[in-house]
């Protein structure tokens, strides 16, 4: 299917249509410039993931489940923090979240990285003098 100046260029390795732009003489994937460009993990298993974060589940409880590192989790919400209208709209359409859960994740991305908490008093030993 022709696309103006881009022509259909078969596949990469990882099975992603490519296209061939006739003006500037190069070839790419179509998922250059979004979430899933060069990622090795299906888009399917990324935007579950997402949805579990939404949904509050822990970081390392994602990683457990899709069966991948934590830091990889976490690339990919960084990611999507970088994509979040194209990704607000699968998750609510593909994946029925409500407002309030995307709003959830995007508090959740915002403190990612942060001490959390309320600053602990230093405990104090029975002779005066800090432990």
């Amino acid at each position: 299917m022709p696309y103006g100046n881009l022509i259909n260029y078969g596949r990469n390795r990882a099975g992603t249509p490519r296209r061939y732009c006739k003006t500037c003489k190069k070839a790419f994937a179509i998922t250059k410039g979004t979430l899933f460009y060069r990622r090795r993990t299906p888009r399917k298993d990324i935007l579950e993931s997402l949805a579990m974060l939404a949904d509050r589940m822990s970081l390392s409880g994602v990683a457990r489940v899709k069966g991948v590192k934590e830091e990889t989790v976490l690339d990919w919400l960084q990611a999507a923090a970088d994509h979040a209208e194209e990704i607000e709209e699968v998750l609510l359409r593909d994946y029925r979240l409500t407002r309030a859960q995307i709003d959830a994740l995007w508090t959740y991305v915002g403190h990612k990285g942060e001490k959390g908490g309320t600053p602990k008093r230093p405990t104090v030993v029975p002779s005066g003098g800090e432990p």
